[in-house]
């Protein structure tokens, strides 16, 4: 393809004073917009102060979880309970503050990160993904045997249960319990659930 040949321009103008000038004019309000598309981006997906309380609050809240030696998360769903237990002498807290996240071992993280609605807590475990938006979607829980935050999504429900000792017997019918101060089963439904706050 041949080069473009504009008539009447002086290729020695382009390298005048008053070129450059028209040149960094030009960027400027080329930046401008490209700013301006930007803020509309961010009002599609942004953060915004309740969200980054409530929300920073609850990470802050799994972070205490993971103080505990033996966490357990679990997975209740209409095809039935999934139980992990993490250990966390072996498996390495990284609570990043700046960057609202916290990261267990190879497995477990938690996110504040912007959404459309202002902001929402994404929760990863193996093959769980959980999105938590706000108030409504979760819920505090303490028995004898520790402390649990459950939390809710469409049918199903994710524990995070913080013992005070490993569980040794009765392991699925103690974090069936945990869940059901929470959330209520009937016939492998998920009909009810009390959210805190």
């Amino acid at each position: 393809m041949g080069a473009l040949l504009i008539k009447d321009i002086n290729p020695g103008y382009l390298a005048s004073p008053s070129a450059l000038l028209l040149f960094w004019l030009s960027a400027f309000f080329a930046c401008s917009v490209i700013f301006r598309c930007g803020d509309v981006s961010l009002a599609v997906s942004n953060l915004d102060m309740h969200a980054l309380f409530v929300l920073g609050d609850l990470r802050a809240k799994l972070v205490k979880q993971f103080q505990s030696r033996f966490v357990y998360i679990t997975e209740q769903t209409a095809e039935g309970i999934y139980i992990a237990e993490i250990d966390t002498e072996s498996a390495l807290v990284v609570d990043d503050k700046p960057g609202l996240k916290l990261k267990v071992g190879d497995h477990f993280s938690a996110s504040v990160l912007p959404s459309r609605e202002g902001g929402k807590l994404e929760i990863k475990f193996r093959d769980i993904k959980l999105t938590v938006y706000g108030l409504g979607d979760y819920a505090f829980v303490t028995t004898a045997d520790g402390q649990a935050i459950v939390f809710k999504e469409g049918h199903s429900t994710v524990t995070v249960f913080a013992a005070h000792q490993q569980l040794q017997e009765g392991l699925t019918k103690t974090l069936k319990a945990v869940t059901g101060k929470a959330a209520k089963w009937r016939k492998g439904e998920l009909v009810t659930f009390k959210a805190s706050e």
